[in-house]
């Protein structure tokens, strides 16, 4: 017999049971579908030990990664701390300590948040207002020991938090900021495998930390970047991004421009996705991460694996673009 905890409540686990079994058997209120580990509407998160392999079956590496897994599929081996991921969110505090304009509409803010102990770069966090009023923003930096997160920010027009982070906020002042979530980020296995990384607008944040953690770790596959917008001046980070291919031989760097206008000639004419697939031949044994207007990464996923990229190794980060 083994014992779960679940929000300082513990369970007893029979020899014969899932997670999912003690669970109900409990009254313990968690999603759950198919109970044969198809739907992953069980998907849960142990907070210590890794569960068993058997329990992760079919899902990503980067939920594995953090200890995901699906609790129709677990028989536990020894005591475990879980955590539903319907509990209720939790929040700390972060300080302002730079805010300062990308372009013309696009905000660079850093909080240090020291509570935050672990996160990877493209992962997202909730900020929150002192009114309640909550957004997502995707982590556009790699881990710091200092707990820094670095989000771009662009201005939405009727944009209630977007307008309050560009005209109110101030270096030094709190912000709430939940715990890192998602999984579209990094994860350092197969360093020879080619990296497609397909952006636009601030869907640049989180490859950004993507690309700079890959090389970082020695990534040694080639990686390629497309980032697009409707118009020139809406693209930033450009000559940095240049520096980076200068610096870095197997990485390339695609700044794409959609409209038929007033094109500068190191930018490349088209939506970002467009050239992906123009440029791309042999898309087999690529990972792709998909970041930016829900449009684009929901076509573009489709493209890939029709292309013939596993689902397994598309990543994605759609933005919700209203009431921001």
């Amino acid at each position: 017999m083994t014992k779960l905890t679940v929000a300082e409540k513990t369970y007893h686990c029979q020899a014969d049971e899932t997670v999912l079994d003690t669970l109900l058997r409990e009254g313990v209120q968690i999603p759950f579908g198919c109970k044969q580990g198809t739907c992953h509407s069980c998907l849960t998160r142990t907070l210590k030990q890794p569960p068993p392999a058997e329990a992760q079956k079919g899902l990503k590496d980067t939920q594995k990664r953090q200890n995901y897994f699906l609790a129709c599929l677990c028989h536990p081996k020894e005591d475990m701390q879980i955590k539903l991921l319907d509990q209720e969110e939790m929040f700390s505090q972060g300080i302002v300590i730079a805010n300062e304009m990308l372009n013309h509409n696009t905000l660079l803010l850093k909080i240090k948040c020291q509570d935050i102990q672990e996160y990877f770069a493209g992962q997202f966090v909730n900020l929150q207002r002192e009114d309640g009023l909550t957004r997502s923003y995707s982590i556009a930096n790699t881990p710091q020991q200092e707990g820094i997160l670095e989000f771009h920010i662009r201005r939405l027009k009727d944009g209630q938090f977007s307008t309050w982070l560009h005209d109110e906020v101030q270096v030094g002042d709190n912000i709430a900021v939940s715990e890192p979530q998602g999984h579209c980020f990094y994860v350092p296995e197969r360093a020879d495998q080619g990296l497609l990384l397909v952006g636009t607008g601030t869907g640049l944040a989180p490859l950004a930390g993507i690309l700079e953690d890959a090389l970082e770790q020695g990534h040694t596959g080639p990686v390629k970047l497309f980032h697009g917008a409707s118009k020139a001046e809406d693209l930033y980070r450009v000559k940095e991004l240049q520096a980076f291919a200068e610096k870095y031989d197997n990485f390339s760097y695609y700044p794409c421009v959609s409209s038929t206008t007033n094109i500068p000639g190191e930018f490349t004419a088209g939506r970002a996705n467009e050239v992906a697939l123009a440029h791309m031949t042999d898309w087999k044994g690529w990972r792709v991460f998909l970041c930016g207007h829900p449009d684009m990464v929901t076509s573009m996923k489709t493209d890939a694996f029709l292309k013939g990229v596993a689902m397994g190794d598309i990543y994605t980060d759609a933005f919700v673009v209203a009431n921001q």
